[in-house]
């Protein structure tokens, strides 16, 4: 199947078109270093994947990316794929043993790093036999950025190596909240769906622009960050630290004219309470903020917006789904609800009950999706992708229900809800009650075993700086904002929560962490 210029079936064709529309636009930046436009950085993805195919890689060969968020990360991703290979982004902070275990499982052949290199990473990489090479952008006066990739020097043209809409582009696991990761493949298909159906929702164009905060080892900084604004013609500026920096994110927010950023609840709490206590002197005039990847308070939705006069646009999404599955919409497409994660995106969404049967508005049930974002399955994992797929739905493992406007709200994950005596207790809106006052910066209720209801509610809390509230005091406050069997017994309080490598905290972790201290 070839692509043609019209209408383009993958993502690789889709940014093939896009640097033949905007050649002399800004694609990426990076602060202080370098600008690359549509055109360059079309240049560099085909000739890099010239020269991993001389290199011996070939069309479904899995190549691992280990980086910072660096233009050398964005050049091998584009060129992997390109190359008709897989590519498998991780987390450059993982041990040995981790490296190992996801080196191993996504059957990697080739390791590419840094300049710099990893040595967990290439430990592991060496005692599977997989070979290693290191990838560097270089650029000297009045000449176009080039990367040099040590591998063999010679080199073969791409030219007539079509890329495919069932190429698996990308390799990534789930978080594992209850399990081990399970490998999640998605093919070019399901990114360009992805792609089109964020540059459709945001109404992205080539006009717009964002800062990159997340990591892009991850799909919400990945797909929606990066992959969004390349396909729609738009620009993306790397952090120069390589990394999501709080006293920076502004000053290149103001220097390249962003129009939108998208990040998890954590951080778009950083970057509050440093307005708070630190503004800077200007802000840049935003068209709208994305929060994804957790569930964002009502009352922090509302002081984001009023920090940044610009909507706040919740979104429910998640790697499966390559992805986005549903979001509130810009200002002039309709009203965005605080405490909804909006309505679905270019795919079927249905709420099911236990036998499948598509659930009333108002009634609760699993949120279930299907359509070309999705992926086909998880890698080798016969049981997983058997409870998965179920009805001819994919299951996503949260419990939501649609309002009478269309709109999705979530109650929790089916396994994160608390079972207090036969009540069944959201802990979102726990978390919600704890965060809407005022001295409470950061609260995850979670479950815990109890011999007398099987289950009772703990929370865990970081107060805001310089306040001195007690348990007493928020234990009140809950009495007075939530029913009584879904007051928190036990409240910690913390100056740190235990969070994942994208900043999602994850009430598995939060629960280990604390009950182990009782």
């Amino acid at each position: 199947m070839k692509d043609t210029i019209q209408i383009p079936i993958t993502l690789t064709g889709l940014l093939r078109h896009v640097a033949a529309k905007f050649p002399s636009r800004r694609a990426i930046s990076v602060a202080g270093k370098y600008d690359i436009t549509h055109s360059r950085l079309h240049h560099l993805t085909e000739s890099t994947a010239a020269r991993l195919v001389a290199a011996g890689i070939k069309p479904g060969d899995v190549v691992a990316l280990v980086f910072p968020n660096t233009v050398e990360f964005v050049v091998m991703f584009l060129a992997v794929i390109r190359a008709r290979a897989t590519a498998a982004p991780l987390n450059p902070a993982y041990t040995a043993d981790e490296f190992e275990f996801y080196l191993s499982d996504s059957d990697s052949k080739l390791l590419v790093t840094s300049l710099e290199g990893n040595t967990p990473a290439q430990a592991a990489a060496s005692k599977l036999n997989i070979a290693h090479a290191a990838a560097s952008l270089t650029q000297s006066e009045n000449e176009e950025a080039e990367l040099s990739l040590s591998l063999s020097h010679s080199f073969d043209s791409v030219e007539s190596l079509v890329n495919d809409p069932a190429d698996v582009a990308l390799f990534l696991h789930t978080s594992g909240t209850t399990s081990r990761p399970k490998g999640v493949p998605l093919t070019q298909h399901n990114l360009l769906s992805s792609v089109r159906n964020i540059d459709s929702v945001y109404r992205l164009t080539e006009s717009d622009s964002t800062v990159i905060v997340l990591p892009l080892f991850h799909v919400h900084g990945l797909i929606a960050g990066l992959l969004s604004s390349l396909g729609a013609g738009a620009a993306v500026a790397l952090p120069a630290a390589g990394r999501f920096s709080a006293s920076a994110f502004w000053k290149d927010m103001v220097k390249y004219n962003a129009t939108w950023y998208t990040a998890v609840p954590t951080i778009h709490q950083i970057i509050l309470d440093r307005h708070f206590n630190n503004p800077e002197p200007v802000y840049p005039r935003l068209r709208f903020i994305r929060s994804c990847s957790a569930s964002l308070a009502p009352a922090i939705m509302g002081k984001l917006e009023e920090a940044f006069s610009a909507p706040v646009l919740e979104a429910y999404a998640m790697t499966e789904a390559s992805h986005l599955m549903a979001s509130n919409p810009l200002p002039q497409d309709g009203p965005h609800k605080a405490g909804s994660v909006g309505k679905p995106e270019g795919q079927e969404m249905g709420i099911l009950d236990e036998s499948g049967r598509v659930q009333e508005v108002g009634v609760s049930g699993e949120v279930c999706i299907r359509g070309p974002n999705v992926t086909n399955g998880y890698k080798h994992n016969v049981e997983a992708n058997t409870a998965a797929f179920q009805f001819g739905w994919f299951h996503t493992g949260d419990i939501g229900y649609f309002d009478s406007d269309g709109y999705l709200h979530l109650v929790g994950r089916i396994k994160e809800l608390i079972n207090r005596g036969g009540e069944k207790i959201s802990p979102i809106e726990v978390d919600a009650v704890l965060l809407s006052h005022q001295d409470i910066a950061q609260a995850v209720a979670f479950g815990v075993p109890d011999p007398k209801y099987g289950e009772e509610i703990y929370c865990a809390v970081i107060p805001r700086e310089g306040s001195n509230i007690d348990e007493a005091e928020l234990l009140r406050y809950g009495k007075k904002n939530l029913a009584s069997f879904k007051v928190p017994k036990k409240v910690f309080f913390t100056d740190a929560l235990p969070k994942t490598a994208t900043g999602k905290i994850l009430r598995r972790l939060v629960a280990e962490h604390f009950v182990s201290q009782i």
